[in-house]
């Protein structure tokens, strides 16, 4: 194997070897917590633009299931049609796996889909920078030579590159054209998603309760079409770049006719900003299968799976809207509702693949505000 390294914004330097495929690459050097669902997060698009790392030391050794394509178009296993990642960095990984559901090695369809991938460093230490500095910018750089350079990394990073949040992950994502996904059974509702990078389990949880789901461009004006409610779906990057999305929220929530709305992830966010809050970058963000939930107002928790680097502002929500769920970690939003209206988000995922499925029973909810 060609020895690897990985760049840190401050100038750390990892060193360990590629088994993926070999080719520099930048992006937000990210960490998830996870035990499980390297293929589910690899394909999960809100990862565009990141470099992965898991904490969770061996990885590979169940390998990757089936990744071709369904029922509805959607994908079999994973969270859409290929890999959003930039990279991905591990401590150990298994060249063997075994599993009754897979196909090939992680390996191979890394190297298949064309991302870089490291193992063998100390990904503790790794983490460890990224809780204390933050989440920064990083770059993989494959050598055969196991002499490594030791320049800056600004030198190394085109200045295009630098900031994560200036680029619209989001446009790079979102399905280009309207996408109707058929119900499963008996027609009961028609909803219009925002796609802003939606998973596709999202999409699953909706059409297995009868929902009827077109699929709009993240600048696409929905309003102009006739639907029972509006699902506001996940997705990568900064919710600033998202403008045009907050304005068709706003003229959702400003119509005479009032309809039931819920938004995941990102699309809490979106809903937040629609309604007049602020949102801000957390240090290191959520990501993990893990982190407990509140809802506010009661003594419920729930165990939830997230991946976000951004969080609504409580303090700047209206008097109309109030939080929904609190985060029991660091107090940060979880989502938001409506105090009148059928409006609600989470910021965690309720769909949840891989796991835990604690709170499916949000699009329930969803479902039974439609009617």
């Amino acid at each position: 194997m060609k020895i690897a390294r990985l760049i840190l914004e401050d100038g750390s330097q990892f060193v360990g070897w590629s088994f993926g495929y070999d080719t520099n690459t930048t992006g937000e050097v990210v960490f998830n917590t996870a035990m499980t669902g390297y293929p589910e997060s690899l394909t999960d698009p809100s990862y565009a633009g990141q470099i992965l790392v898991t904490t969770y030391p061996l990885i590979g050794n169940y390998g990757v299931p089936d990744t071709g394509l369904g029922r509805n178009g959607l994908p079999l296993f994973m969270e859409s049609e290929k890999i959003h990642a930039k990279a991905l960095v591990v401590a150990d990984y298994s060249e063997t796996y075994s599993h009754w559901n897979a196909k090939e090695s992680l390996a191979s369809w890394l190297k298949r889909e064309k991302i870089p991938a490291i193992t063998g460093i100390d990904t503790r230490r790794l983490t460890k920078v990224l809780r204390e500095s933050g989440v920064m910018m990083g770059r993989i750089e494959i050598s055969e030579k196991g002499i490594v350079n030791s320049d800056k990394f600004a030198t190394a990073l085109p200045e295009s590159e630098k900031d994560y949040g200036s680029v619209n992950w989001v446009e790079k994502v979102s399905c280009k054209e309207v996408i109707t996904h058929q119900p499963e059974g008996e027609k009961k509702h028609r909803v219009v998603l925002a796609d802003c990078g939606v998973k596709a389990n999202i999409i699953r949880c909706l059409i297995k309760r009868g929902i009827e789901v077109v699929r709009v461009p993240w600048d696409y004006d929905f309003n102009q079409l006739e639907f029972d409610g509006l699902f506001l779906a996940n997705g990568p990057g900064d919710p600033e770049q998202c403008s045009k999305t907050v304005a068709n929220i706003q003229t959702f929530l400003n119509n005479e006719t009032v309809r039931p709305c819920m938004g995941i992830c990102l699309g809490n966010q979106l809903l937040a900003k629609a309604a007049g809050a602020k949102t801000y970058k957390l240090k290191y963000g959520h990501r993990s299968h893990n982190q407990p939930v509140q809802k506010v107002g009661t003594t419920q928790c729930f165990i939830t799976s997230q991946n976000h680097g951004y969080a609504v502002d409580d303090s700047t929500l209206p008097s109309d809207w109030e939080p929904l769920f609190v985060n029991m970690n660091d107090g940060s939003n979880e989502g938001i509702r409506h105090k009148t209206n059928p409006w609600m988000s989470a910021q965690f995922h309720p769909e949840a693949c891989s796991g835990p499925v604690d709170t499916e029973f949000l699009f329930d909810e969803f479902v039974k505000m439609l009617g």
